[in-house]
């Protein structure tokens, strides 16, 4: 804004006007897409104190860009931030932030419902490092504390999880972390900063796949963290020597849908739980998981900590794998697709979405059943889509009884 009173109003106004108004050109209203992968100096001392990061601007683009700029300055001021730094996508700012900060003979301490991509690297990459990761029972809070306590660099957490909306206390574990000198970085992906602001709570470093909530459309890729600016400047130095740099135009992609983030967050939200509440009432489902629902394990937790609960749910089916082939197909108004968060509802099993790298058996383990369904709730007409939802449980219902 103008007069530089940003950071002061509230989320709403902050996802429009946020981190933009100095990068504004020639009176334009929108923030540019700058292409150019130099900058030029005529002055060699500005050029030189530009590059040590002693006067603001910009010298190559796999290091820093206007465009690319303004979306961190964006995602910096909606969590509350000290500073923020982007990546080309959501796990190249996990695995970047991971590998910035362990070392060989760390011990980092999560829960075994992280996303698939997530669980990969610390079931799989992280031990070839020397570094052991713990996997602990998601809603075992005093497991989770013990593990800490036994001495961890990092305590990574996940509210909501991927893809069975469990609810970890991120107050209560944070302050456990920081008695024990453990960071606290959380993955904020499915709550975004218009429901949940995890920094407040006293996490350390937040991250986002920005291809989901933040961008909405489902057009772009990319990644970020914010927190700490310490920390964020040790992870920022990590990925512009190792180049997962986030493209201009994907970044004056996500700019513009942020701008619609608290409308479209809003929504989804109260359309998930409808459709959450609606689909509890059907005989086909047999498990519906959304954490605004009064029989989630840990709805107090999340009511205390998030203003609404999201828009994505989770439900699993009667009948077996087959009851998921009879009815995802029939959906009119969700895309089979291993997205979420856009404006257009998107629907799909962990083993072609969220946990395609995992196998069945190791899915099985997790408690990720064969039948469930991770729905991502669009801006559509919830009767829409609780139509639609029902004709495509009737039609399964029938499909299934014709079978001998």
């Amino acid at each position: 804004m103008r007069n530089g009173h940003t950071e002061e109003s509230r989320i709403g106004t902050r996802s429009v006007w946020g981190g933009e108004d100095s990068y504004l050109m020639q009176h334009a209203t929108q923030v540019p897409v700058v292409h150019s992968v130099g900058f030029g100096y005529d002055d060699l001392e500005q050029w030189h104190e530009v590059a040590l990061g002693l006067r603001e601007g910009h010298i190559y683009g796999r290091n820093t860009n206007p465009t690319v700029h303004v979306f961190e300055e964006k995602v910096r001021i909606l969590e509350d931030a000290e500073d923020a730094t982007s990546f080309s996508t959501g796990m190249a700012a996990i695995s970047n932030t991971l590998f910035t900060l362990l070392r060989p003979g760390d011990r980092v301490v999560s829960l075994v419902d992280t996303y698939g991509g997530t669980n990969k690297i610390f079931s799989e990459f992280l031990p070839n490092f020397n570094i052991e990761a713990v996997l602990c029972p998601t809603t075992d809070h005093e497991y989770i504390i013990r593990e800490v306590q036994k001495g961890a660099k990092i305590l990574y957490l996940e509210s909501p999880t991927n893809p069975t909306l469990k609810i970890v206390d991120l107050k209560r574990l944070t302050e456990a972390a920081h008695n024990a000198g453990a960071l606290v970085i959380v993955d904020n992906t499915f709550a975004t900063p218009i429901n949940q602001q995890p920094i407040r709570l006293g996490a350390d470093l937040v991250i986002h796949s920005a291809t989901k909530f933040l961008g909405g459309h489902a057009d772009a890729l990319g990644g970020v963290v914010c927190g700490r600016e310490d920390l964020v400047r040790k992870i920022y130095h990590y990925r512009e020597i190792n180049g997962a740099t986030l493209h201009p135009m994907s970044a004056y992609l996500l700019l513009r849908g942020m701008k619609t983030l608290h409308l479209r967050v809003r929504q989804q939200s109260e359309s998930a739980l409808r459709i959450a509440q609606f689909l509890q009432s059907r005989d086909e489902v047999d498990t519906v998981y959304y954490p605004g629902l009064p029989t989630h394990e840990n709805h107090a937790i999340a009511a205390k900590q998030m203003v609404q609960f999201g828009g994505v749910l989770s439900f699993s089916l009667k009948g077996g794998f087959e009851s998921v082939r009879a009815f995802l197909p029939h959906l009119h108004y969700a895309h089979l697709a291993a997205n979420l968060g856009a404006v257009e509802t998107t629907a799909g099993p962990p083993r072609t979405t969220s946990h395609v790298e995992l196998t069945q058996e190791e899915r099985q383990a997790l408690g990720i059943p064969e039948t469930l369904i991770r729905y991502s709730v669009g801006i559509e007409d919830i009767n829409d889509l609780i139509e639609d939802v029902t004709q495509g449980l009737e039609h399964m219902r029938y499909e299934l009884q014709l079978r001998p």
